[in-house]
């Protein structure tokens, strides 16, 4: 039978569909790339990234390319400002990654090299970063169709640095000092031992079983914190409530510009709430050497040791002062009272612009 044009025509209309199909299964296949050194970046403007423990001396990660432009992103390895990195590249200026909210678009400066950060500058380098290179915008559609999933392994003590603009980022049972810098995106952590510095544009942070230094910063998003054992740990939010509990610290600082502050079981001497607007519950126990919570709007309500000692100092312009502890009050009026309690060692201060203050005995 002779073969038409027709036929052949309907012939590669069934065999286009399979040659495409099979080219994005090759596409999505892990590719696999080895970084060396203490200190390593890790630069990546969407897409979800993992890090979980490793073996060997390299951190290890393995970029999955996503979108139908996904074949387009380059991937570049090299040393900047002494750090290990390793960056992928994407071509233009405008992305989609269709997992962002609706209508919903995230822009930063993105250098030619590949790195970028949303970090406040904290330092020159920073600023640099951020003077230079080209504007880019991610939303939710339009522009160029690409993203890559990473799954990062941690070698135990390395120092690693993550980038990200949007997506979400996940770490468990790591054993390193880590920074995860992203514009909007989610960060969970679970089971770490090392600094963990997370610092986020836009979205929740959750933290569980962390053990050293921990420092958080997000310009919008809620955060949670449990079983965290570190000498200094530091919370700070524009906007969300921060929840925490198990918590045995030398020093605890929680700053959100409005949102409530709520913490149960906490060992800490030094101790700061502030929130611009919300309530603040704080359940202490063990020593108290230092304890500073102001509220603009809301109430305040202290658990304390029944053994407390401190100089206190109260005060609230629109509610009342309540205290289970007997005070030797030195001034005392309808919204300012100061004192001491038992041997006075400590020094506790609370303020409200409006709200009830309660300071209670615990267990």
């Amino acid at each position: 039978m002779p073969v038409t044009a027709m036929s052949r025509l309907s012939a590669l209309s069934f065999l286009l569909p399979r040659l495409l199909h099979s080219t994005d299964i090759e596409a999505q296949q892990p590719e696999r790339y080895s970084v060396a050194g203490r200190e390593v970046a890790i630069y990546n403007l969407a897409g979800e990234v993992k890090l979980e423990p490793g073996q060997g001396g390299d951190v290890i990660a393995e970029v999955t390319r996503g979108g139908a432009d996904g074949a387009k992103i380059k991937v570049m390895r090299g040393t900047i400002d002494d750090e290990e990195t390793l960056r992928l590249v994407y071509p233009g200026d405008r992305f989609q990654y269709p997992q962002l909210p609706a209508g919903s678009s995230t822009q930063l400066r993105v250098r030619d090299d590949g790195t970028f950060s949303d970090t406040h500058d904290h330092d020159n380098e920073h600023h640099r970063m951020k003077e230079k290179g080209r504007q880019v915008t991610i939303g939710s559609s339009g522009g160029l169709d690409a993203h890559a999933n990473l799954r990062i392994t941690v070698p135990t003590d390395k120092q690693v640095s993550i980038y990200l603009a949007v997506g979400k980022v996940s770490v468990t049972n790591v054993n390193g000092d880590l920074s995860i810098d992203a514009a909007s995106a989610p960060v969970t952590s679970t089971g770490t031992r090392g600094e963990l510095d997370i610092d986020v544009g836009s979205g929740a942070v959750q933290v569980t079983q962390s053990r050293g230094d921990l420092d958080i910063d997000t310009g919008s998003g809620s955060v949670s914190l449990s079983d965290v054992r570190g000498e200094n740990v530091s919370i700070d939010t524009g906007s969300g409530d921060v929840t925490s509990s198990d918590i045995r610290s030398n020093s605890l600082s929680i700053e959100t510009g409005s949102g409530s502050i709520q913490s149960t079981a906490l060992v800490a001497p030094q101790v700061s709430l502030q929130t611009g607007s919300g309530s603040v519950t704080a359940d202490l126990s063990g020593e108290v050497w230092n304890v500073n919570v102001e509220t603009g709007s809301g109430d305040v309500t202290l658990k304390m040791p029944q053994t407390l000692g401190a100089e206190v100092d109260i005060e609230t312009s629109s509610g009342e002062i309540e205290t289970d502890f007997e005070v030797s009050v030195t001034r005392h009026a309808r919204d300012h009272m100061t004192g001491r309690i038992g041997d006075g060692r400590g020094k506790i201060a609370i303020e409200t612009g409006s709200g009830q203050i309660r300071l209670v005995k615990g267990s």
